[in-house]
């Protein structure tokens, strides 16, 4: 499986770096191109958060759009926004496409492949509901980054999985993931 894990200036860098060891982890995932968007670096470091290198990441510069996810032929099979700011949702829903992040997330909603949006903010203006819903009536699966309680998580990486792990189960339905009611 191909994927493209984008980030955003968002706060909520774990997330980002969780999936991207997730991802890294999966035998079911091939390659994933790696993007950021303009200040994603700067919101990471003050958060203290960096993603892991690895050989199946292959970064791309949010200004390329020759780069292979800004075109439906590179076939990549899913991608996921971690964290996605409000901003970047609302540039998808209007198909504004000034980025890599954004003409790859239109890409996705236009060839009908996964798009994972998991939204950071808090609380949300009636303008953020209406981009949401826009964006879901076409297709994108919208992920708050609103953690779980169920598996009673004993710190904050475990809380934060539990975002993870639905991310990375709709990407990859077959990897070890929490579910209710299983055994512990």
């Amino acid at each position: 499986m191909k994927l493209i894990l984008a980030v955003t200036a968002a706060s909520g860098a774990v997330y980002a770096r969780q999936t991207a060891e997730r991802l890294a982890a999966l035998d079911c995932v091939e390659s994933v191109a790696l993007v950021y968007s303009d200040v994603a670096p700067t919101v990471m470091a003050h958060e203290g958060v960096a993603l892991p290198d690895h050989p199946k990441f292959v970064r791309y510069d949010n200004c390329d759009l020759f780069a292979p996810p800004a075109s439906g032929s590179a076939r990549y099979d899913a991608m996921i926004v971690v964290p996605c700011s409000v901003g970047t949702a609302g540039r998808i829903a209007s198909g504004v496409s000034q980025t890599l992040i954004e003409r790859a997330a239109d890409v996705m909603l236009k060839e009908r492949r996964r798009l994972i949006l998991v939204v950071r903010e808090t609380p949300l203006s009636l303008i953020h509901l209406r981009n949401l819903t826009a964006l879901a009536e076409c297709g994108a699966v919208v992920l708050p980054a609103a953690p779980s309680f169920y598996a009673r998580p004993a710190d904050i990486e475990s809380l934060c999985a539990t975002v993870t792990e639905r991310i990375v189960a709709l990407v990859c339905p077959e990897a070890e993931h929490y579910e209710w009611g299983a055994e512990s």
